[in-house]
């Protein structure tokens, strides 16, 4: 168990101003976070705190992400496009997730019937993390960094802004958040943008706010 998880169910991820407050979107779902996270701790994984939510690793390795929404909780798979779903229950995050995918859960009750089904899929994770095998890069005009698909995750106010954005503004953000070789680097990025890109601003628009 990683400390920082435990103060993560405890006030929020932080990344926002209603990080600590009772408004706090993690406050309505801490049973079944701490429901999911039982189930992961019994695996192999390791738990360590990325992006400002539980994140699941194998051997410094990102494999599941588990993170509170608005509207529901979220166990997301690194490499969710390669695992084999009999039961048709991932989802794509995003319409630009090419990797990742993820299984919402509305309420405890659905954890608790799915629960065999759910250590099936994180073991057949884990195993697939094991073997190596990648997810083949997707073919598309502009790279779309995994940073910003997890943030938009955690934002739902940010896709919605970006995504409303000319394609010009929308390529010479990616572009930006691209180039950045370090994760951390892409991260600070985007989070630097954030407040222009709420505004409907480009990269190099003058600053309204």
């Amino acid at each position: 168990m990683n400390p920082r998880v435990d103060q993560y169910l405890l006030v929020g991820c932080m990344r926002c101003k209603l990080g600590g407050s009772p408004e706090c979107k993690v406050h309505p779902w801490r049973e079944m976070l701490i429901t999911l996270r039982q189930l992961l701790l019994a695996t192999e994984l390791a738990e360590t705190l990325k992006w400002g939510v539980p994140c699941y690793t194998l051997e410094n390795k990102n494999v599941l992400l588990l993170s509170a929404l608005k509207n529901y909780v979220g166990l997301s798979f690194f490499k969710g496009a390669l695992l084999s779903d009999p039961h048709h229950i991932l989802q794509k995050p995003g319409e630009h997730s090419h990797s990742d995918r993820l299984i919402r859960f509305t309420n405890l009750e659905q954890i608790v019937e799915q629960e065999p089904l759910i250590k099936a899929y994180i073991q057949e994770a884990i195993e697939l993390e094991k073997s190596g095998c990648r997810v083949p890069l997707a073919k598309k005009s502009e790279p779309f960094p995994a940073e910003l698909e997890i943030t938009f995750t955690q934002d739902t106010a940010l896709k919605k802004a970006f995504e409303s954005l000319s394609p010009g503004r929308k390529r010479g953000y990616l572009l930006y958040f691209s180039q950045a070789k370090q994760s951390t680097t892409r991260l600070s990025r985007i989070e630097k943008c954030r407040q222009k890109i709420l505004n409907g601003e480009g990269l190099h628009d003058k600053y309204s706010g």
